[in-house]
Order: C-alpha cells, then sequence, then structure tokens
C-alpha cells in the first residue's frame, strides 16, 4: 500500500481506550484546548496588528509565531478531537502525510522564528547604533522569506522520502502522524530517511540552539556591563521571555525524539511527548510573551478594551 494510495484505504493511529464515561469530557476538554489555543494566538496577531507602536521588528517576527501555532494546533485538534466521539482512529494515507508535514514544518518553523528573534534581540541589545542598518524592512522579509523557505525545503523533503515507499504495515504506533511513526510502516530499506532525518535534527535543532545560546550569551554580557538598571531590566525581561520560550520547546523536542529513536522506550511515554510538543508552545507562547512583555499586554488590553466597548 502506497502512501498516496486510493482513498479507500486507511491507516489506523493508536487508540485512546477511553471508558464510555471519559469521552464526552474528553471530547469537551480537546475541543475548548483548540479554541483556547485559536483564540489567544489569534488575539496575539490582532494586537500586533493593530498597534502602530508594535510595527517593529522584534514584533513583526513575533507575528509569525503565533501563525504558526495556529497551524501546528488545526492539524493536530480536529482530527484528534472527532475521533473521541467516534472511536473512529483511521486517516487516509494522503491526511496522514499532510498531518506529518504541518506537524513537523511548525515545529522547525518555530525554532527558526525563535532564533531569527534571538538575533533581533542581540542586534537591539548589543549593536544598538548598528539596529536600525540591519533591522530594515528589506532585511527583516528577507529573514522571514529565509524563514519558510528553510523550513518547507527541509520538511518537503523528510517528507517525501517516505512517501515515495509502499507502506507494508497500517497501524501507526502514534495519537497522530508524524515521520518517525510513518517510516516504521515500511519494510524496505529506511537508511536514506534515517540519516536525512538526524541531517535535519542536526541543522534545525542544532542550528537554532547554538544561534540562541550565543546571542543571549551576548545579551547577558552587554546586560551586566551597562550602567542603566532599567534598560537592563527590560532587556532581560524581554530577553527571557524568549529564552523560556525556545527551552521549552527546544526541551520538549529533544525528548519527544530520544523516546522515537529508544526502542525500549515506554509507549506511554512517548505518546504524552509527542502529543505534549503540539500543545504546550502554542498554549504557553501567548501567554508568556502577553504577560511577560509590557508593549504587547498593553496592545492586548487596549484592543480587548476597545471590544468589550464598541
Amino acid at each position: 500500500m502506497s502512501a498516496n494510495a486510493s482513498s479507500d484505504l486507511f491507516l489506523s493511529l493508536e487508540k485512546l481506550d477511553l471508558p464510555n464515561a471519559y469521552i464526552y469530557p474528553a471530547f469537551l476538554s480537546g475541543l475548548l484546548t483548540y479554541i483556547f489555543i485559536m483564540f489567544c494566538n489569534l488575539l496575539v496577531l490582532v494586537a500586533i496588528a493593530a498597534s502602530k507602536k508594535l510595527h517593529k521588528p522584534m514584533f513583526i517576527l513575533l507575528f509569525n509565531l503565533p501563525i504558526n501555532d495556529m497551524i501546528t494546533a488545526t492539524a493536530f485538534f480536529p482530527h484528534f478531537v472527532l475521533s473521541i466521539v467516534t472511536k473512529r482512529r483511521l486517516i487516509p494515507p494522503p491526511a496522514c502525510i499532510t498531518q506529518a508535514f504541518l506537524v513537523h514544518l511548525c515545529g522547525t518553523g518555530n525554532l527558526l522564528i525563535l532564533s531569527a528573534m534571538a538575533y533581533d534581540r542581540y542586534v537591539a541589545i548589543c549593536r544598538p547604533l548598528r539596529y536600525n542598518a540591519v533591522m530594515t524592512p528589506h532585511n527583516l522579509v528577507k529573514i522571514i522569506i529565509l524563514i519558510w523557505f528553510i523550513s518547507f525545503s527541509l520538511i518537503f523533503t523528510l517528507i517525501m522520502l517516505v512517501a515515495q515507499f509502499k507502506l507494508c504495515r497500517t497501524n501507526i504506533v502514534d495519537l497522530y502522524c508524524n515521520n518517525p511513526s510513518l517510516v516504521k510502516l515500511v519494510c524496505e530499506d529506511t537508511r536514506v530517511n534515517n540519516y536525512y532525518g538526524i541531517l535535519t535534527i542536526f541543522i534545525v535543532m542544532g542550528g537554532s540552539f547554538l544561534i540562541v545560546m550565543y546571542t543571549y550569551a551576548q545579551i547577558l554580557y552587554t546586560c551586566l556591563k551597562t550602567n542603566q538598571s532599567d534598560a537592563r531590566k527590560k532587556a532581560i525581561q524581554t530577553c527571557g521571555s524568549h529564552l523560556a520560550v525556545f527551552l521549552i520547546l527546544q526541551i520538549n523536542t529533544t525528548f519527544t525524539l530520544a523516546a522515537h529513536r529508544i526502542k525500549n522506550a515506554s509507549p506511554y511515554i512517548r505518546r504524552a511527548l509527542g502529543v505534549s510538543v503540539l500543545i504546550f508552545p502554542p498554549i504557553l507562547d501567548p501567554i508568556i510573551y502577553g504577560l511577560k512583555i509590557t508593549e504587547l499586554k498593553q496592545a492586548i488590553v487596549k484592543f480587548l478594551g476597545r471590544s468589550f466597548k464598541s
């Protein structure tokens, strides 16, 4: 059975095995979580778009993060929530390939966006006199295009490498479609997939980790040298929220990938980690940024105030 097989063929996702008494509470929890994610991220998007004060490089880069998070949530939650009620954990191969592509695309995009935001803060704090020359609108557009181009190119190749194979199994050992689970359905030689997967991890996770750690080390050094306590406090507050979001995603992704690579890893831990990567970042990103970045928080409060008055 090929990954682009006809629509009457289905792959079977891991069963939830929920008792009947828990089906509707689980459905409601999943639905409310999805609505909450969409609302919070949409609120950040609208607040940035509506406030001219936030039309700065840092917030324009940040604008891409809620878009990324909403795509992630939409790739996972609708099918997952519906399957809770229907108890039908089947998915057509084309839909499975699409879901895997979107999940990995957004995971990659998330790390690259956070890396670009770290670079923006590095230039703003460590090279303030060069900031306007470096972070021009033209350069900003190039950075954003590069983020999405790299993400799309790497993940499209990753998914196409597995989509070319005929699948000899139909049971996906996960709650959603992803590359490691799809590769396990192939009975042919998948060494190229494994090598390319490791290369992608090295480029995306390794590269973003080096960029973020270097830039924030430089930022911390600069902040400790400055005599202006207000500037130091504001810089640490802004960068602290960026670093918290990045580390949450990086650590979560690392454990999830490790769980797929370790053959003796508990399937329950693997499933929990896999789902947490899709749930926690989209929930925590808007909350952390909305609460920690004063300018964004003020814009959100102002927007909500206008909305309730009208």
